[in-house]
């Protein structure tokens, strides 16, 4: 495992990334990015949940695409131009907030039946991941998700790799993991509090 005290990547690193640039990932754009959104999409087990947190949620793309999912949805970027491409994004939904915050230090109140981890955990230190899974445990209702989505290719200057990532939350975690996919790209898997499968919820079986 990574060094713990490696340092988590700083703001002024994602403030320089919106610069100039509303989509510094081409989100858009790239047929990589949208096939993994709705890979994303896809891999959620529930049809429609109650309170979604999507923490690193950039400029709202993948935020928009769950708030159709919820009926309340929140997102959180530290870079204030991210704050604002997202929030203009979902301005067409009124039940729909995107804040300002620097995690795992500034949490939203309340409480999520889904978490959305895309492509931010490897930014974290190792002890910052710890207690960014520490909030998130605090924060998931009682039969609360966590879907995280990570780029498998070591990022420089980043402190953990995807593979680091997704085997911290599956130990920290202490929860089933109900859809597991990777590829030469990258990870994505679901964690639940609630064990049942897609199929069970509609008296499949």
């Amino acid at each position: 495992m990574t060094d713990p005290i490696k340092a988590s990547v700083d703001d002024a690193y994602f403030d320089r990334l919106f610069e100039g640039n509303d989509d510094p990932w081409a989100f858009k754009q790239r047929w990589y990015e949208r096939r993994k959104r709705a890979l994303t999409l896809a891999a959620l087990p529930r049809e429609r949940y109650a309170r979604i947190f999507e923490p690193g949620c950039a400029n709202g793309v993948l935020s928009a695409e769950l708030a159709t999912r919820c009926d309340r949805f929140v997102g959180c970027d530290t870079a204030a131009a991210a704050v604002d491409l997202a929030r203009a994004r979902l301005a067409d939904f009124p039940r729909a907030e995107v804040i300002q915050a620097r995690l795992p230090q500034q949490w939203p109140e309340g409480r999520f039946d889904l978490i959305v981890f895309s492509e931010l955990g490897y930014y974290l230190s190792l002890d910052d991941l710890h207690r960014w899974i520490d909030r998130a445990l605090a924060s998931l209702t009682e039969d609360g998700q966590v879907l995280a989505c990570h780029w498998r290719t070591p990022i420089d200057g980043c402190p953990l790799t995807a593979a680091e990532v997704h085997e911290t939350l599956l130990q920290r975690l202490g929860m089933d993991q109900v859809f597991s996919y990777q590829e030469s790209d990258f990870l994505l898997d679901v964690w639940s509090r609630d064990s049942v499968s897609v199929a069970q919820r509609e008296g499949l079986r």
